[in-house]
């Protein structure tokens, strides 16, 4: 697998990559209405830690319901906004999200889907972070294997999906029960 060339100036900081079903907000199958967002027990406290000690913190989610009309983008960004109060909520913003409302059996192949390089590359313009140095975290394999193509750290968590996934992670891929333990180690390696 090619690696990406660095995007942004060698002092960008680094950023963490996080999913959100799953990883910050419980797992629902195809997450349509706001009523069902609720943290994962520990993420915002995660977030807060490391937003405190200066990484940029940001959301990467596909969302192939859209592709699949099991829900509109106006589902997606009331979802999207009480996520947004829960983490305002408890002083853990994120400083963007990104998403792919694509899926290539509905809609063809994008580059933004994970594990492409859309979303990432255009946090980097957009936010100044380094992928390269950054950390991808969350609880499906597509979560985690762009860290291959920028260079960065893989993390796969065991909450959503995690449990399912963790047999199949390449070895260089860290397994943690949760967003803080996933924190706890990036901090850790700081």
């Amino acid at each position: 697998m090619r690696r990406e060339r660095s995007l942004v100036a060698p002092d960008a900081r680094p950023a963490v990559f996080l999913d959100r079903d799953g990883t910050v907000v419980e797992e629902r199958d195809y997450l349509a209405r706001a009523e069902d967002v609720h943290l994962v027990p520990g993420a915002a406290d995660a977030i807060r830690r490391l937003r405190r000690a200066g990484f940029a913190v940001v959301l990467v989610t596909n969302q192939s319901g859209i592709a699949r009309g099991l829900y509109t983008e106006d589902d997606y960004r009331a979802v999207q906004a009480r996520l947004e109060a829960l983490l305002e909520a408890e002083h853990a913003p994120v400083d963007a999200t990104y998403y792919c409302p694509h899926h290539p059996d509905f809609t063809g192949l994008c580059d933004c889907r994970k594990p492409g390089p859309g979303m990432y590359r255009r946090a980097a313009r957009e936010l100044g972070v380094a992928p390269e140095r950054s950390w991808f975290v969350g609880d499906k394999l597509s979560d985690v294997e762009a860290a291959r193509v920028f260079g960065g750290h893989a993390v796969l968590v065991r909450t959503g999906y995690g449990r399912e996934n963790e047999r199949d992670v390449a070895p260089d891929v860290v397994v943690v029960d949760d967003l803080g333990a996933a924190a706890a180690l990036i901090l850790g390696t700081k």
